[in-house]
């Protein structure tokens, strides 16, 4: 039996690692935290996400664990409302779905635990590749044990330890950014209903919403040019309330002010955005963030990693219930990025002319008095423009579809 290890026991090297053991094949996934409850997860699943999860026959599981869907998205400029569009934003689509990532990774595990030609290691870090003639046959993990496999899957993030042993190279975007991102005490009216708030005043922004689990809201506030220097360690809760309270309008602003004892202290996140020229070298191949790290609008990452998977199953299926030579494998690997990057980049893309787009109304003084002048006539417009460049994002920009 052909035997597979994977590193990164997060969506994509889980779902994938339950979607080869049921098809009779040996993996051993290794994630390096002593448990699922990272401070920081993505919750958000596009329709496209939850297609992928419907094609591996886990929407069950999905409908077991917490989640919330999303009700509208609300877009604030200068406390007033620029535009309102309500989920589902097509019809006959689902509407974006917020989900608990802890105990969806722990079902999946359950699941595949069922088999026992799967092994998962957890606490223990990669360290770096095994080889022999050039050829990756494994990984050494941080306590000096040695896992063997025909191929090795780097499905440990951005960040990926298995990409730089490997010495592929990771193409970055130049622009980065930075957000924190913090919880509070929910508000009533995103109790009732979830609405994804966009809020800005030209200098400052951020997005607010109800997570999946009960009685949190999560806050996302853009580091800018303009704010980059403050010293987060400094701000105190109601500093931070302030700031958010002072952008906003004022049934939220009050909720801010007296809720500030509630503000859990911010994650900062460092955003990087690129793509692998190349995904794999002989014996490895990388999949979601480890080949093509995503920028965090509109939640693509774990969506498009499991529309890799997916792509990744169907391919690598065949190679691995046979006895195929390596050089046969690694050309699998080929046809799966062949078959994944364009997607992959035409996302990218979207998710960068998206960015462009929130740029230009809130540093725009003249054009903001335009909208707000002619605001019945504008918004409308607007609003369109931003449903229309949804679409790919939300459903995908190829079919995909589970074959074996």
């Amino acid at each position: 039996m052909k035997k597979v290890a994977i590193a990164g026991g997060g969506p994509t090297g889980v779902t994938l690692a339950l979607m080869l053991v049921q098809r009779g094949i040996a993996v051993t996934l290794v994630e390096a935290a002593s448990d699922f409850h990272r401070v920081f997860r993505g919750e958000a699943l596009m329709p496209s996400g939850l297609n992928a999860l419907s094609e591996m026959g886990l929407s069950k599981i999905l409908e077991e664990i917490p989640h919330r869907q999303l009700n509208a998205w609300e877009f604030i400029l200068n406390k007033k409302q620029l535009f309102k569009v309500n989920e589902p934003i097509e019809n006959n689509t689902q509407p974006c779905t917020l989900f608990s990532q802890p105990p969806l990774l722990e079902a999946l595990i359950l699941e595949a635990q069922k088999y026992n030609h799967f092994e998962f290691i957890q606490g223990v870090a990669v360290k770096d590749l095994l080889r022999k003639d050039n050829h990756v046959t494994g990984f050494r993990l941080a306590d000096g044990r040695e896992i063997t496999a025909d191929i090795v899957i780097g499905a440990d993030g951005r960040n990926s330890i298995i990409r730089q042993s490997a010495g592929i190279k990771l193409k970055r975007q130049p622009k980065s950014m930075d957000i924190l991102w913090f919880k509070l005490a929910a508000h009533p009216k995103f109790v009732a209903e979830n609405i994804f708030t966009a809020i800005g005043d030209g200098e400052n922004a951020f997005a607010v919403f109800h997570g999946a689990s009960p009685g949190k809201l999560h806050l996302g506030w853009t580091v800018s040019e303009e704010n980059k220097n403050i010293n987060i360690s400094k701000l105190t809760k109601a500093e931070w309330a302030k700031m958010f309270a002072s952008i906003s309008p004022s049934w939220l602003a009050e909720h801010f002010i007296e809720c500030a004892d509630s503000i859990e202290n911010p994650i900062k996140l460092s955003v990087v955005v690129g793509i692998c020229p190349v995904w794999h070298s002989p014996g490895v191949l990388l999949l979601g963030d480890a080949a093509h790290p995503m920028s965090p609008i509109r939640a693509q990452g774990i969506n498009v990693a499991l529309r890799d998977v997916i792509v990744a199953v169907n391919h690598l299926v065949s190679v691995l219930t046979k006895e195929a030579e390596n050089k046969q494998i690694d050309e699998v690997f080929s046809q799966i990025q062949k078959e994944r990057e364009p997607e992959i980049i035409r996302i990218q893309q979207l998710q960068k002319e998206e960015a462009k787009q929130h740029e230009i109304l809130p540093k725009n003084l003249f054009l903001r008095k335009i909208v707000f002048r002619l605001a019945r006539l504008v918004n409308k417009a607007v609003r369109l423009s931003w449903i229309q460049r949804q679409k790919k994002m939300r459903q995908g920009v190829t079919q995909v579809k589970l074959e074996v």
